[in-house]
């Protein structure tokens, strides 16, 4: 683990309750645990309760579970995790995601058929003409309770030899939570589809 994680790097640490998600950078690594001082308090952060952590590495995208051994203020001791395991290279997590979307801008919409989602962006296919300078609103239902709203930026279009559109683009967000739920929500299906 030590060469995994190292100082100055950024990890996203998402308690149980993701709506108290914070980030921070490590300042030290030891043999059985590591520091991390977090940009927020860590208020729904609990010693010795078990959360969820993300970071960026050379390899990949790192994912494990560890807790924090000792909370003192926004400075965390986390434990080592047993285990870990990458995610993929790509920057986020990108799953196969099907679902019968409507895009909204200025007041008109259109109707696209998703491939694939990340919490970078989406690719969908679709028969209407879309604006490469618009931004779209869009609402991703994450669960039978659960939808996520965003815009939408396409930055690639490109026509298909059945007709219409294959499009790609990324996601602005209204909130950092919202980037965080939806990192979450593609890091649990990706291990679900892995699992079956």
């Amino acid at each position: 683990m030590r060469e995994l994680v190292v100082e100055n790097q950024e990890i996203l640490m998402i308690p149980q309750n993701f709506k108290f998600a914070n980030k921070g950078k490590v300042t030290e690594v030891r043999a059985g645990d590591f520091t991390l001082e977090l940009d927020y308090m860590p208020d729904g952060i609990l010693e010795n309760t078990y959360c969820e952590f993300y970071t960026q590495t050379s390899h990949g995208k790192l994912y494990f579970d560890s807790y924090a051994k000792k909370i003192d203020g926004k400075t965390l001791i986390i434990a080592s995790p047993a285990k870990h395991k990458f995610l993929q290279r790509r920057q986020y997590t990108r799953i196969k995601y099907i679902n019968e979307l409507t895009l909204n801008l200025d007041g008109s919409g259109c109707k696209v058929s998703s491939l694939d989602i990340s919490a970078g962006g989406m690719k969908f296919t679709t028969i209407d003409n879309i604006n490469i300078d618009g931004l779209y609103d869009v609402s991703l239902p994450l669960s039978d309770t659960i939808s996520l709203d965003c815009k939408f930026q396409p930055i690639r279009i490109e026509r298909r030899n059945e007709g219409g559109y294959t499009v790609s683009g990324q996601f602005i967000y209204n909130s950092n939570h919202d980037k965080m739920v939806l990192v979450q929500y593609c890091a649990k299906r990706n291990v679900e589809i892995k699992n079956k």
